[in-house]
């Protein structure tokens, strides 16, 4: 059962999709839940179904008091490595938000003081609070959407399919028609890049 933070009425609930994909954006959400919402569907992304998490999706954005999603793109995840965009696609979300609410709540173990914030990591905090899971469905489904565009664009990695991470039909597109600009040319794209050039 998934619960309320108890520090603070109004939390900000932040986490990130697509740290680990080969290709596309990292993406980020926050959201500000009502006191006494409830929702029995609401998890942690990853333990939903896509179906789950698009039928979720506008509830969360309906019902929510606030929300924001940030996308970071792979050129910046390039410069400044893949923890930094998260953070920073947190960060971005946290601030683009009409709130008077001052305590961030963040999946994982990692983030970096903001002004006039104050926050907590939580290890497995979409699993464990409500504004955290929501985030992760707002952070997902919103990346989701840009992959399955991306998709359009580049039909022969299945981007529609498996959203850029690092599946084996997408190193073996990387290997027959090497990488994109979507492409994340600070990840290893193939177990062998060493003796490669892409």
């Amino acid at each position: 059962m998934l619960k309320k933070f108890h520090l603070s009425k109004n939390e900000i609930g932040t986490d990130e999709a697509g740290r680990g994909c080969l290709a596309g954006p990292v993406t980020a959400a926050a959201v500000v839940l009502p006191e006494k919402f409830k929702n029995s569907l609401l998890n942690d992304s990853k333990k939903l179904s896509e179906i789950k998490r698009f039928t979720l999706k506008p509830i969360i954005e309906d019902l929510a008091l606030c929300y924001a999603v940030t996308h970071i793109e792979p050129l910046i995840i390039d410069d400044i490595n893949i923890l930094n965009a998260s953070i920073l696609a947190m960060q971005k979300s946290v601030l683009k938000l009409d709130t008077a609410a001052k305590h961030i709540i963040v999946d994982g173990n990692r983030f970096k003081p903001m002004e006039n914030y104050t926050y907590d990591c939580i290890i497995k905090g979409d699993s464990k609070y409500m504004s955290i899971a929501a985030a992760s469905i707002l952070a997902k489904t919103y990346r989701d959407e840009v992959m399955n565009l991306l998709h359009e664009e580049f039909p022969m990695y299945n981007w529609k399919q498996n959203k850029g991470y690092p599946t084996k039909e997408h190193r073996a597109a990387i290997r027959k028609y090497g990488i994109t600009k979507y492409h994340r040319k600070s990840f290893k794209q193939l177990p062998e890049q060493l003796e490669l050039k892409i």
